[in-house]
């Protein structure tokens, strides 16, 4: 397939860590960071809406007589919306821009959020679902638009690492919030206050964020750093081009096979926990291990980010970078096969922290690789079919657990043995499938 030139690496530093090359960055210019800030703020939020119908569901249940079906047909409802959310979502930005894209879509998704305290069924509450998952798509294809835009190949795997973290840090504070919340006010104004946490975001977002040529505050010299490299000029394509660029379905395929493996953790972690060590539900029982795992998730997505920008660094090419990085996250994800016959809580929590921490490093990864071979006016295009494959992907993923649970006799081992694969599949997958190069869209 025709390519043009790769994009340029990053400026050579002359200090190669960690610390020297943030130096580095904040020295070129800052104004890219705040950037960076709000997006990962946004990830927050957008996930502290999810999680709380989780915390929330024994509470919600009891008031409205859900039966197993019911949750498990609201969450469904959620990823209907969210597959569709996201081709539809990231095609839209690429059209009018992520800045006006992204505020409707949270000005949107804070509505969802808020009229779940509206609803008095099951069926009140799939519907907000639905609407909750349709317009939430629009984060992610959002936050890699806006890290294509405002880094060089050398720092958006490190840029996505830090804007993924805000994931794991909304699962952690929604547990500590929520409780608060329904003590003193009830269950709807918990629902309130997570959509007006959104309209408070939205204020922030319209007043500060602006595209790197449009920014009436960065400077020449961050604005070249940011813009370095030969591309294609920007031109109009239709999808059905976007649907016969290999870097599509490189990225597309590779992400539904793995894609998932985060769902599993999100929905199977507390019953795996409980069913092998009989905890309970406090805090210091289930809350601490879950914190713990998702702290070290966020030290995942970082320091994965970091891994393949120091590569780049060193003058590896960038697609070159992220696969090398993958290899060694898939490796660090095979710890997980050890979770299930481990002899305390305490070492399930290391083996699963590992395992996890490693997928977020994956995750910042791919999506870096996304950024590295599609153009900038059709990266969100692209991102969003890739993600929209993989919400599918989740969608059926709960019930392929629940079968094999079902004739294995809640045998885990399984589970864990299969998760390591798929991450070696799809990046066998990536490796023959995904260009070297930014692809020509004509």
């Amino acid at each position: 397939m025709p390519t043009t030139q790769q994009t340029t690496h990053a400026a050579p530093v002359t200090d190669s860590t960690v610390g020297g090359k943030i130096r580095s960055a904040f020295a070129i210019g800052k104004v890219r960071w705040g950037m960076l800030a709000l997006v990962f703020f946004a990830t927050t939020l957008n996930y502290i809406d999810r999680a709380a119908l989780g915390v929330l569901q024994p509470v919600l249940a009891k008031a409205m007589s859900w039966t197993a079906q019911d949750y498990a047909n609201i969450n469904f409802w959620f990823q209907v919306g969210y597959a569709i959310g996201f081709a539809a979502q990231g095609r839209y930005i690429d059209k009018v821009g992520v800045k006006r894209a992204f505020a409707i879509a949270v000005l949107l998704w804070s509505i969802a959020a808020a009229s779940h305290g509206l609803a008095a069924s099951a069926v009140g509450f799939m519907v907000c679902r639905f609407f909750l998952g349709l317009a939430e798509a629009a984060n992610y294809p959002s936050c890699v638009k806006t890290a294509r835009l405002w880094f060089p190949a050398g720092e958006r795997a490190m840029a996505t690492g830090i804007f993924n973290a805000g994931t794991n840090v909304g699962a952690m504070l929604t547990p500590l919030m929520l409780p608060f919340i329904l003590t003193v006010w009830g269950w709807q104004a918990a629902f309130y206050t997570i959509g007006a946490l959104g309209f408070v975001w939205l204020l922030f977002w319209m007043r500060n964020y602006y595209n790197p040529e449009e920014h009436p505050h960065v400077s020449q010299q961050e604005r070249d750093y940011v813009q370095q490299g030969v591309e294609p000029a920007p031109v109009k394509v239709p999808y059905s081009r976007i649907l016969k660029m290999r870097g599509t379905w490189a990225f597309a395929l590779a992400f539904t096979v793995t894609a998932p493996v985060f769902w599993f953790y999100l929905y199977w972690l507390p019953p795996f926990l409980n069913q092998q060590y009989h905890l309970g539900i406090s805090v210091t029982q289930m809350g601490l291990p879950l914190m713990v795992i998702y702290f070290m998730a966020d030290v995942g997505s970082i320091g994965g980010g970091a891994l393949s920008s120091l590569m780049i660094g060193r003058g590896m090419a960038p697609v070159k970078a992220r696969l090398l990085s993958m290899l060694i996250c898939a490796m660090c994800i095979s710890f997980i096969v050890f979770a299930a016959g481990a002899s305390s809580l305490w070492l399930a929590v290391a083996a699963i922290s590992i395992a996890i921490g490693a997928h977020q490093a994956w995750t910042a990864n791919i999506w870096s690789l996304v950024m590295d071979f599609s153009p900038k006016e059709v990266v969100s295009s692209v991102f969003g079919f890739g993600g929209m494959v993989g919400a599918v992907g989740g969608m059926f993923m709960t019930q392929l657990v629940g079968y094999v649970l079902t004739v294995t006799h809640n045998n885990y081992a399984v589970l864990f043995t299969m998760i390591p694969c798929t991450y070696f599949v799809a990046l066998a997958w990536l490796y023959f499938m995904a260009p070297r190069q930014i692809e020509e869209t004509h």
